[in-house]
């Protein structure tokens, strides 16, 4: 079964004073994601720079789009994504 990973680092050098509001409204995206079933992971970096979402039957295209929608997106730094084969 196929996987995509987005590695979603974000700009801590520039945070707006509304971060914590920011903040939340990124959980509750993330959490409907997980509850609408095609996010399977949400790593948070211990760097605190970012995240690692690992998302399920969905294509690249649908990922990069959901990522755009995120409230972090407008204070991102860089976003890899890697298609993977889950083997186990």
């Amino acid at each position: 079964m196929n996987r995509i990973q987005a590695i979603l680092t974000i700009d801590t050098d520039n945070l707006p004073e509304n971060f914590q509001e920011i903040l939340k409204h990124e959980q509750e995206v993330v959490a409907k994601w997980k509850e609408e079933g095609f996010l399977e992971h949400l790593f948070l970096r211990q760097t605190k720079n970012g995240a690692v979402l690992i998302f399920k039957d969905i294509n690249e295209e649908k990922v990069k789009e959901l990522m755009e929608t995120l409230p972090f997106y407008k204070l991102k730094k860089n976003i890899e994504y890697l298609n993977l084969i889950k083997q186990f």
